[in-house]
């Protein structure tokens, strides 16, 4: 009698061993999934406040560009309104060239510095693989230059080359720009372009994710 007793006392015991055991490792999964989402908001968050910070610097630095642009094109004869190609391409040379000796040392990551350079390649990875990345690179692809295009900080972009219009989704996800530059893609490419003197003022390479 007594060894029943105690083997029917046993049972509820073993069940509730189980039950407990169960539930523990079930809240710590829970815990451990909570602790992983938590790790992977806050990277993200980490990530949005460095990409901020690298818009921030690129915005900085082209605000002087275009400081110094203007000091320059201060120097040289007004160019009034004309229809004359041969006047507006001469201010357009004598600029490129005042700007050129203003910057002698001008390279690559002047302006798109490694903060930018990655701020810029996450905009555009978050655009051009999201839901409406077909109908992005559809946009830009009518009249696209070259991907072997010979690109130079500090060159001029050539007269002939058109420029790829950005597509909206882009121009919302990069940072503004004032009217005296312009972004252009050529290729992985993103150029910034002097709307006057049409130099190249900087390139960031392989920002675009390549085509699927």
């Amino acid at each position: 009698m007594t060894r029943l007793i105690t083997t029917r006392a046993s049972r509820p015991r073993t069940a509730s061993g189980l039950l407990a055991l169960a539930l523990s490792v079930l809240a710590t999964g829970m815990v451990s999934g909570q602790g992983a989402a938590s790790s992977k908001t806050q990277k993200e968050a980490a990530r949005q406040a460095d990409d901020l910070a690298g818009f921030k610097e690129f915005t900085i630095r082209v605000e002087a560009y275009v400081k110094l642009q203007k000091t320059v094109e201060s120097s040289l004869p007004g160019l009034g309104p004309t229809d004359l190609p041969e006047m507006i391409t001469a201010h357009q040379e004598a600029l490129a060239r005042k700007i050129r000796e203003a910057r002698p040392h001008a390279k690559a990551g002047d302006l798109f510095t490694s903060a930018a350079h990655s701020a810029f390649r996450h905009a555009t990875t978050s655009v051009l693989e999201g839901p409406h990345s077909a109908s992005s690179r559809a946009y830009m692809q009518p009249g696209a230059p070259s991907p072997d295009m010979r690109l130079t900080v500090n060159e001029v972009y050539p007269d002939t080359a058109p420029y790829t219009a950005l597509s909206p989704g882009l121009l919302t996800a990069f940072p503004a720009l004032p009217a005296e530059v312009a972004y252009a893609i050529v290729g992985r490419t993103l150029i910034l372009i002097d709307v006057k003197s049409r130099l190249i003022v900087d390139l960031a390479r392989l920002v675009l994710p390549p085509a699927s």
